[in-house]
């Protein structure tokens, strides 16, 4: 609690080093709330900032923190192929509206192994028409890897866009064998 009897917001972040470079995982008393790809220090220092403007409070290193274990397991069990779901309590405050809607249909409704279009996911959410919006939604998933983001591909067979580069849209396909390993 703070001094004005509020239950103060704590952000705990630490940087995991996977198969397709370094994540920073951030997480909350509520979840896992923040994903991001190529965690450079320059990427970084701009997702705790973007992070302390968006939550309120400056985000604290914290590797050893409970509210983090689980989600260092269940990537590391994921990269090593071992685990196919995620199981961790997701913070969604990061994402509101459309955007949030689609992400949990998403989570939820597309497994591991598999894909589905942009428009395909529109459909599921009742807005058939809003492919574009979709893929709007997939480049500010707050949470990429846990919730699939990945796994949306074009309907043509084309493998669509990726906020984290297609060569690491390619290996989480192939991890999943959506694809085949890279050859090189």
């Amino acid at each position: 609690m703070d001094s004005h009897g509020q239950n103060e917001q704590r952000v705990v972040w630490t940087v995991v080093g996977t198969d397709i470079g370094p994540l920073l995982l951030a997480a909350t008393q509520d979840g896992l709330v923040n994903v991001v790809f190529h965690a450079t220090d320059a990427v970084r220092d701009r997702t705790l900032d973007r992070l302390a403007s968006r939550l309120g409070t400056e985000p604290v290193e914290a590797p050893d923190s409970p509210l983090l274990a689980e989600a260092i397991r269940q990537f590391e069990a994921y990269f090593a192929g071992t685990r196919r779901d995620f199981d961790l309590p997701l913070d969604w405050s990061l994402i509101s509206g459309f955007n949030r809607q689609v992400l949990r249909e998403l989570a939820s409704g597309v497994p591991y192994g598999s894909v589905v279009g942009y428009g395909d996911l529109a459909g599921r959410v009742g807005q058939p028409r809003a492919a574009q919006a979709v893929g709007v939604a997939m480049g500010s998933n707050p949470l990429p890897v846990v919730v699939p983001c990945h796994r949306v591909v074009e309907s043509d067979g084309g493998i669509g866009g990726f906020g984290g580069g297609l060569e690491t849209k390619r290996k989480l396909l192939a991890l999943e064998g959506v694809l085949p390993e890279p050859l090189f």
